[in-house]
């Protein structure tokens, strides 16, 4: 029978009870919990950066990463507990989106943050109602389509990947920006990840992501 890369069958992946055991069970948490902090906490310093106080007012950056890691524990609990007709009933973690940082880069700059905070407001009572009736629409979004916006977010965020892998915004101007030191440990980054995750099998392909953030974290270290 086919298993998955963490020596799973179907049954037991369909299966939310089911616990891998502790060996297997630990890193693979630890995993999806990092990934969840990450990806909540990056788009407010990405926003923060583009809207000039990321990292000149370090108070209002960490302020924005509180607002959204409190928002994304009470976003959890509605999807997990429910009230009325609202939530799932399951475990999702819910959190902020990358899929919105394009368009809130340049409200954030040539707007303003009030601006920004004002098309949240709106945006998030558009997409409660739009909620209510997604599923009678789900045929107009085939794989071709999500997959082509997914990419154009991809793309849209090259230029921010390429700025933080040659030494963050802080350092922009600086001459120490875009040195073999920066480049060196992301791409020692990029190649633990790819390495663990097409050329080797089972758990570690499971956990290339932290394995490459402890490769990244001993690289700064040093």
């Amino acid at each position: 029978m086919a298993r998955s890369e963490a020596g799973m069958i179907p049954a037991q992946m369909r299966d939310p009870n089911y616990f891998p055991g502790i060996i297997k069970g630990t890193p693979l948490g630890i995993q999806h919990v990092l990934a969840m902090f990450v990806s909540n906490v990056t788009p407010a310093i990405i926003v923060s950066g583009a809207a000039g106080f990321g990292f000149g007012d370090s108070s209002s950056m960490i302020y924005m990463i509180q607002m959204s890691m409190v928002f994304a524990g009470i976003a959890t609990l509605l999807q997990t507990i429910t009230i009325g007709p609202i939530g799932a009933k399951l475990p999702i973690v819910q959190g902020t989106s990358f899929a919105f940082i394009p368009i809130m880069i340049p409200i954030a700059i040539q707007c303003g943050m009030p601006a920004l905070m004002g098309g949240i407001i709106a945006g998030g009572i558009f997409h409660f109602f739009l909620g209510t009736f997604v599923g009678r629409i789900r045929h107009w979004l085939p794989p071709l389509v999500t997959g082509l916006i997914v990419l154009m977010i991809g793309l849209s965020l090259v230029k921010v990947g390429i700025q933080y892998a040659a030494g963050g915004v802080p350092l922009m101007g600086n001459p120490e920006f875009g040195t073999f030191t920066h480049w060196g440990l992301a791409l020692v980054v990029i190649f633990v990840t790819l390495g663990l995750k097409f050329f080797t099998r089972g758990l570690w392909s499971c956990l290339s992501k932290p394995a490459s953030t402890v490769s990244g974290t001993d690289g700064i270290v040093r």
